[in-house]
């Protein structure tokens, strides 16, 4: 087994592990991620799969009036019927625990925070999204196909559409490019706050994410997207500013359903969740009734492993990793003598850099300096001039302050390390210089030209070419998965990094941003233009037409090690949607799940099929691992009619045991087949068994590689990937954080710590917490009551299902006890006595069985004085 961050050095995140286990210190409230606004599922199916309105209306009034008669404290902020069938609440985390145990309610989940999860350009020519869109076989199928995605209708649930902008269209309603949509927030919306919004026919967008997703898709004007003749939806789910919450998110996707969207896009979501979270749920149902919906996987690669959003994570939403452009399309100043343009990022907390103007440069180190102006600098020896200055060992604020202090009228930060750079200079002290940074090898240019002699720099109001060092690798940013059922996660992968496309005409009308948010429009605009071409697919053939012919890439931590990175990290690899589009054979399943090997093998089918004949059965058939129906393909390799695939494989690379801090192992599984080739004739298909063996090292637990189709026609080579499990998946340790769990009490500052116990009147916030710090997503958590003096439980102060991980190694989750039980979710709720109690706390493991004592983790609490005011 090798690590293969022997060869680039491991770096750590800058989190810092504490211990509260012994200690009366205040735990900042900060670190607590419990929220304050809950799902409630009822009973029945929602409409989409067959309930009646009318028959949901009143099994929520009987909701409401059981709440009522248990006392329970919330606010009702939304409800659902089409795609999910329940409500959304504000209620303390106490009256939640509540609402669980009423008749009727199936479930109640968190409504989380959801954030919105970049050829050289020859001089005048037109702004465009070429460099991305020759990643993806886009420019193909645009001019060597003749396609635009016209006719297919594409929602975008953003912050809306800058509708007024040329590029899109220049108007909203029917017959305009942005045909139909819906604001669900207004300007001033804010989801800490309860606030009340008027909805609003026109979406427009103050924010600038969803005109830039929406250029990607489908821009036609200065910037051309990847379909430029699509029609837009457009729901806006966020205000100018800030985050949205999974509800309005649901809200926007039952709309799209009802307005006839044929493709939904969600640059948004909520990490961590599972596949059974609602909006997971809700996503996974448009799909199963013919909408194809493309989600970004999520923003969280620096959080490790198991990260992937909701809603990405349903079952058949197509969820997006994000590799890096080859260019990035920049705002650009130049360097004398021979006014070459270098492309710039401009950092955050420092005024915008001038559109003209030119000043001489210094420096203030070497290409090699290890902590370049990290000390003060001799004052004035800045004056006047804009300098240059190497990333390393302070912060950029530090080095920015420096130069300021020292004179100087500008900044231009080079990085240490190959790629593009975004600096944040926020003070104190506030820098009121411009702060531009560039790549490394620009700063090492302008580093031998001073050298050299004399420099001057000049500001314009143009725009440079830079080739990514980091281009084809997965962004750093990318998330991770898999989905922590074990399910294949994220999909496939496009273009997220450095992406220029449009914004809002009063934000400069173009612009690039960087994130899976980026690169799920690119898969939602070649879905597009797979429907035009081929307007009968269902979305399981979609799916499986793009991972069939997507391509995998190398490591992004070590390119030189050529090894593929892990699958879990980019799905089946880069979309390359012009082979998509003219693939004539498909294989099912387009990806495989292999779940936890404890021991031994796996095996499964694969059925190569023509696409026309897909087509007409438009069958998900999917063979089961002891299915030996078909036929294996191995007679008919000399049918020169039809077509010959040589079976191969493609390992990638495995990541090791710990969550928070993946470790990258070139150790990899090996394949067998059935049959070495199988044999198509015109409209024929086929199947052969695979049997996967993992990797024998112990150390190796996510694991993946590549199934290869190599056809005798010099054709298109197909693949399909798999990832698994290697090892027992229960394993994986759930309480590491020491100290937790923990008994608390709340107060003002933070919670305080109570090892030896506490009591409470059960007065207003004087209640018992339960905090705990969750290293892995878990099945079930319950805390059952137990009475100290007679030994008995008097059953469940929680019981719920699928809870998601927390987002680093030090933060925790907050569970308040109002006193009250309840046998089991649904069932009567009874208030404890006064009395003297513990909790014990237990949570189920993904995939666990409860039975197995081995896959349930416990604690117990100190005693707990409940003493009530005798009234």
């Amino acid at each position: 087994m090798r690590n293969l961050l022997a060869g680039i050095g491991a770096v750590l995140l800058g989190t810092s592990f504490i211990s509260y286990a012994q200690s009366p210190e205040l735990i900042p409230l900060t670190d607590n991620e419990t929220p304050a606004l809950w799902f409630v599922e009822l009973a029945s199916p929602p409409v989409i799969e067959g309930s009646s309105s009318a028959s949901l209306e009143l099994e929520e009034a009987a909701f409401h009036a059981a709440a009522a008669d248990a006392g329970v404290r919330y606010s009702e902020t939304r409800h659902f019927r089409d795609l999910f069938n329940g409500l959304t609440v504000r209620a303390g985390a106490a009256d939640a625990n509540k609402l669980r145990a009423l008749a009727g309610v199936q479930a109640v989940y968190p409504v989380t925070k959801m954030t919105v999860a970049q050829q050289e350009v020859p001089p005048d020519s037109e702004l465009d999204l070429i460099t991305a869109i020759r990643q993806t076989g886009a420019d193909i199928a645009q001019s060597e196909l003749g396609l635009s995605g016209r006719g297919v209708n594409v929602a975008v649930i953003d912050t809306g559409i800058d509708f007024d902008h040329p590029d899109l269209g220049g108007c909203f309603g029917p017959g305009c490019r942005v045909a139909k949509g819906f604001d669900f927030v207004g300007d001033a919306f804010d989801n800490d706050t309860v606030t009340t919004v008027t909805p609003d026919p026109i979406p427009d967008d103050c924010n600038g994410h969803g005109t830039h997703v929406a250029g990607i898709i489908g821009a036609n004007g200065d910037i051309k997207g990847v379909a430029p003749g699509v029609t837009f939806f457009a729901y806006r789910v966020f205000g100018c500013e800030g985050t949205t919450t999974a509800d309005i998110m649901l809200d926007a996707m039952e709309r799209a359903r009802r307005d006839g969207a044929d493709v939904v896009n969600i640059s948004i979501g909520s990490a961590f969740q599972w596949p059974e979270y609602p909006t997971a749920k809700a996503a996974d149902r448009l799909v199963r009734h013919g909408i194809v919906v493309v989600a970004s996987a999520g923003n969280d690669g620096a959080a490790g492993l198991y990260a992937s959003s909701a809603p990405s994570v349903g079952e058949r939403v197509i969820a997006v990793a994000s590799f890096d452009n080859t260019h990035a399309n920049l705002d650009a100043f130049s360097i004398s003598p021979d006014d070459t343009m270098i492309g710039y990022m401009a950092a955050t907390g420092a005024p915008a850099p001038p559109r003209t103007g030119s000043f001489p440069m210094a420096r203030t180190g070497t290409a090699t300096s290890p902590a370049d102006a990290c000390a003060p600098l001799p004052a004035g020896s800045l004056a006047g001039k804009i300098a240059l200055i190497r990333r390393g060992t302070c912060s950029f604020n530090q080095k920015a302050s420096n130069a300021q202090s020292a004179g100087a009228v500008g900044v231009v930060l080079y990085n240490n390390v190959a790629g593009f750079v975004s600096p944040t200079v926020t003070g104190p002290p506030d820098i009121t210089i411009p702060v531009a940074a560039i790549t490394s090898a620009r700063g090492v240019v302008i580093n031998g030209r001073l050298a050299a002699g004399a420099v001057t720099m000049t500001w314009t109001d143009t725009f440079a070419s830079e080739p990514n060092p980091t281009a084809n690798l997965i962004s750093t940013f990318s998330s991770y998965g898999l989905a922590p059922d074990l399910s294949f996660k994220p999909d496939i992968g496009a273009p997220g990094g450095l992406i220029r496309s449009t914004l809002p005409l009063e934000q400069g009308g173009h612009g690039v941003l960087s994130g899976t948010s980026m690169a799920s429009p690119h898969v939602a605009g070649a879905v597009a233009l797979l429907l035009e071409a081929h307007p009968h697919a269902r979305p399981a053939e979609v799916e499986a037409r793009l991972q069939n012919s997507a391509r995998p890439h190398r490591f992004s931590g070590n390119p030189a090690a050529r090894v593929l990175d892990n699958v879990h990290r980019q799905g089946a690899g880069m979309l390359q949607i012009n082979d998509a589009i003219e693939a004539t054979t498909v294989v099912s399943p387009s990806s495989l799940a292999l779940g936890e090997i404890e021991s031994g093998s796996v095996t499964r089918w694969l059925t190569i099929a023509s696409s026309e004949r897909r087509g007409r059965d438009r069958s998900d058939h999917v063979r089961s691992d002891d299915d030996d129906r078909g036929r294996d393909g191995d007679d008919n390799d000399d049918d020169h009619d039809g077509v010959t695939y040589k079976l191969g494989h493609q390992p990638a690379l495995s990541t090791g045991a710990n969550t928070f801090f993946p470790q990258f192992l070139a150790s990899f599984a090996t394949v067998e087949f059935s049959s070495p080739t199988v044999s198509l004739r015109g409209d024929d298909e086929a199947a052969v068994r695979v049997t996967i063996t993992p990797p024998k090292e112990n150390g190796v637990r996510l694991f993946g590689g590549y199934i290869t189709l190599t056809p005798s026609d010099d054709g298109t080579v197909l693949r399909v990937p798999y990832a698994g499990y290697n090892g027992d998946y229960q394993a994986i340790q759930i309480f590491t954080l020491a100290g937790f769990p923990l008994l608390a009490k709340q107060t003002a500052a933070g919670f305080l710590p109570l090892p030896n116990g506490g009591l409470f009147t059960m007065q207003g916030d004087d209640v018992p917490f339960v905090l705990l710090h969750l290293n892995h997503q878990v099945a079930n958590l319950k805390m059952e009551v137990i009475d100290v003096a007679t030994g008995t439980s008097l059953n469940f102060a929680d019981d719920e299902d699928f809870l998601p991980r927390n987002r680093a190694a030090n933060t925790f989750f907050a569970i308040a006890w109002d006193g009250t039980t309840m046998r089991r979710p649904g069932g009567r709720l009874r208030t404890v006595p006064n009395g003297t109690y513990r909790i014990d706390l237990s949570v189920l493991k993904a995939l666990g069985d409860p039975r197995n004592p081995a896959h349930v983790e416990r604690w117990s609490s100190p005693n707990i004085t409940i003493a009530r005011p005798i009234s």
